[in-house]
């Protein structure tokens, strides 16, 4: 049972409503936020993982939105002596601070360095000392997500070199390692291969470890806090080399967590839903369309199931946010490759009531199909960035779009080669056997360019996996001796999806009569 603190419920007195009135003093500290900062470190102090949650996830947000609605929260300096000047619950308090200050306000320059500047100092403690905390996990996710985030918005900010002032310019010269990418990297890397979680997921599968079982948590008196953070790094360095364009390495990262399992990424919603969608983004990108698909598919179905269990949580907008990108990402999977028979009936009737009627014109590959797909890829990919320091030669130009831009045509001119493929898959679909000739003459076209085409088909259709073989995303497979012979792969018949709606459906049924008062 969580302690229900007098800060939570109480009405902010005339002191904190009358520091309102007269703006921001970072010295100010209330006596609802004294006493925050103080049971939470005594919390942190006795491990005491479930009231940190409550503290960390509840009680910050309420304070946040009662006294800090469009102001920082008090200076680090201003709450140290009431936490007996501990270094780090000091750099824990900054890291919050931070997080509020970008989630409400607009951060200066000289802050997102101090964010940099803060993250290094309690990722050095972490890493270089023996931390005995144990934490949640919904905190260390969101470090990780943060700095990350961070990251990705200095990035922008930077890109956008034409309005800067001579001060910001010169600020970007004097810190010109503060948010350098190398650093981010080398960061989550450091986590990694610090914690040994490699190393333990692989003695887990031979049930020498308990990490998952125990949701990382250390129940002998240990510490947590290095597992974990090694743990949701792989996810945090998956997210950053998508950022860069660099597929291929960012699912490199993320080998050791098996995805197909539940796992401590799936015990933070955050984290689970990051993962997915930048894995699926990843696979799409690679044309490991069907890939993509399974593990879409599977997400969908879960925040449908779920989300109204996250109504109340600060992350429920960018949970119905991912949600809708989802969405639009297996649409453009779904047009690329048609493997519907791969989706949930509960996923297809919601994908088709959103974007139905866009799906059906995607399929003709004219100039309005082409549009959908970059509406639709524009909307959906991640906010690329561009990692190298601006050009601070005269005139300054914006470069925040660049690395996007490159993206959407690589994107575009995959989707361009597929116009050729889209008359073939349909003549295959109608055919078990058919020859050459006759498949010419009904495509318009000669042998030798059938051929190609063919052949085309076939390369566009497969893919490699992340093990190095070759797999095949076609529903419609093909071979040639002196006629092409057509193999339809059998799509399983699925019960279990059909008998779920309905005990859904009984179960709104029956919470409608439970509502109905009888005389």
């Amino acid at each position: 049972m969580a302690t229900n603190y007098d800060y939570e419920e109480a009405p902010a007195n005339y002191d904190e409503t009358h520091r309102q009135d007269l703006g921001y003093d970072p010295n100010f500290v209330p006596d609802s936020v004294k006493s925050f900062v103080g049971h939470l470190y005594r919390h942190i102090r006795e491990k005491n993982v479930y009231e940190i949650h409550q503290m960390y996830e509840i009680s910050f947000q309420t304070l946040s939105d009662r006294l800090f609605k469009d102001t920082p929260w008090p200076s680090v300096d201003a709450v140290a002596h009431y936490v007996d000047n501990d270094q780090v619950f000091c750099l824990l308090y900054r890291e919050m601070w931070f997080r509020h200050l970008y989630a409400r306000l607009s951060p200066t320059l000289k802050q997102r360095i101090d964010s940099w500047d803060n993250y290094c100092s309690l990722f050095q403690v972490v890493l270089h000392r023996v931390v005995n905390m144990q934490l949640p996990n919904q905190w260390l996710w969101d470090m990780v997500d943060e700095f990350v985030y961070q990251f990705q918005s200095f990035c922008q900010y930077r890109a956008k070199m034409k309005n800067k002032s001579e001060q910001e310019i010169a600020l970007l010269r004097q810190y010109d390692q503060a948010w350098n990418v190398y650093g981010v990297l080398n960061y989550l890397q450091a986590f990694v291969e610090k914690s040994n979680i490699m190393q333990i997921l692989e003695q887990e599968k031979e049930g020498l470890e308990q990490f998952t079982a125990t949701d990382g948590y250390d129940y002998s008196g240990g510490s947590n806090v290095l597992k974990v953070l090694g743990y949701f790094s792989m996810v945090g360095l998956l997210r950053v080399h998508c950022l860069l364009g660099d597929y291929q390495t960012g699912l490199k990262c993320l080998l050791p967590i098996d995805i197909s399992q539940q796992g401590v990424y799936t015990s933070v919603i955050g984290s689970h839903i990051t993962t997915i969608y930048h894995y699926g983004f990843a696979n799409l990108m690679l044309r490991r369309y069907v890939e993509a698909i399974r593990e879409f598919n599977k997400i969908l179905l879960y925040i449908y199931k779920t989300k109204q269990f996250h109504q109340k949580s600060p992350q429920y907008e960018q949970i119905l946010k991912k949600n809708e990108q989802m969405y639009a990402l297996l649409a453009i999977c779904l047009s690329l490759c048609p493997q519907v028979k791969l989706v949930e009936e509960t996923v297809n009737s919601q994908l088709r009531e959103k974007y139905g009627e866009k799906m059906a014109r995607m399929q003709r590959y004219d100039d309005e199909a082409f549009a959908i797909y970059d509406e639709l890829f524009s909307y959906a990919c991640p906010k690329f960035i561009t990692p190298s320091a601006p050009s601070f030669e005269e005139p300054l130009v914006n470069y925040n779009q660049d690395a996007y831009r490159l993206q959407l045509k690589l994107f575009l001119y995959e989707v361009k080669q597929q116009q050729l493929l889209s008359g073939v898959r349909t003549f295959l679909k109608v055919y078990s056997t058919i020859s050459l000739g006759k498949l010419a003459n009904y495509m318009e076209v000669d042998e030798p360019t059938l051929r190609t085409i063919l052949l085309t088909y076939k390369h566009k259709t497969h893919a490699v996996d992340s093990d190095g073989k070759i797999i095949s995303n076609a529903d419609v497979d093909f071979y040639i001796d002196d006629m092409i012979h057509v193999v339809e792969s059998k799509p399983v018949k699925r019960y279990g999806d059909y008998f779920l709606r309905q005990v859904v459906k009984l179960e709104g049924v029956i919470n409608d009569m439970d509502r109905i008062k009888l005389e």
